[in-house]
């Protein structure tokens, strides 16, 4: 029984360890997000102490880009996205388990000591799984965030109006941004679960497996069948 217990306490240290490693990568994400998102202002780039400029010219449109492809993959990309995947995997598989247990019999099912590991793995890593969902989701936002272009582009027709001989080169460089608008909203991919980059097998298989779980759970508990 001891060595059953230290077993289990070194394996879940060691799972733990490799979240908060995670979450830390997913931390340093968004801080490279954030400072790039403040690139283009003045005030805020003063504020943060961080290099700033216009995209008024191709040059600058082409240093924003390239530098926003670098900082996206900067750091550990597959090892984060496997650990992720993997905490995903697992609380799945014991909300498939705990749904299978409750259809079994919901009045015992708090009897067993096993299920209420179950349900204590289970929260700690939703809690997981939200914060990480919700550094994600801000990093794709500060990443995805459109209207910095649409501002340079309204800057740039005001420049039009105020300089009309060099009219031909700043419609030169709103059809930049403009062609660079469209590539960002193309880039963004459809599997990708609040900021979670998620494989489409494990996508299938959430739509699939734990719908279908909890419609027989919400079933089973309210007596009538529920299509989920």
């Amino acid at each position: 029984s001891v060595i059953n217990f230290l077993e289990r306490l070194c394996l879940t240290w060691m799972f733990f360890f490799m979240m908060c490693v995670a979450e830390r990568t997913y931390k340093q994400r968004f801080l490279f997000a954030k400072l790039f998102s403040h690139i283009t202002s003045a005030r805020k780039a003063r504020k943060y102490e961080i290099p700033h400029f216009r995209l008024k010219k191709v040059e600058n449109i082409k240093i924003w880009l390239s530098l926003r492809s670098y900082l996206k993959r900067r750091g550990p990309q597959r090892s984060v996205d496997v650990v992720v995947s993997s905490v995903f995997l697992l609380a799945l598989s014991i909300a498939f388990i705990c749904c299978a247990q409750v259809l079994k019999g919901h009045k015992t099912f708090l009897n067993a000591a096993y299920n209420w590991e179950f349900l204590i793995w289970e929260a700690a890593l939703l809690l997981f799984l939200l914060r990480l969902a919700s550094l994600g989701s801000e990093t794709n936002k500060k990443y995805s965030n459109i209207s910095i272009l649409l501002t340079e582009q309204i800057n740039l027709y005001l420049k039009m109006e105020k300089k009309p001989n060099k009219k031909e080169q700043l419609s030169l460089v709103n059809n930049v941004l403009k062609l660079s608008t469209k590539l960002l909203k193309e880039l963004d991919t459809p599997f990708r679960l609040y900021g979670l980059t998620m494989n489409p097998l494990i996508y299938n298989i959430t739509r699939v497996v734990i719908l279908s779980a909890v419609s027989g759970v919400i079933s089973d508990l309210l007596g009538f069948n529920i299509r989920v």
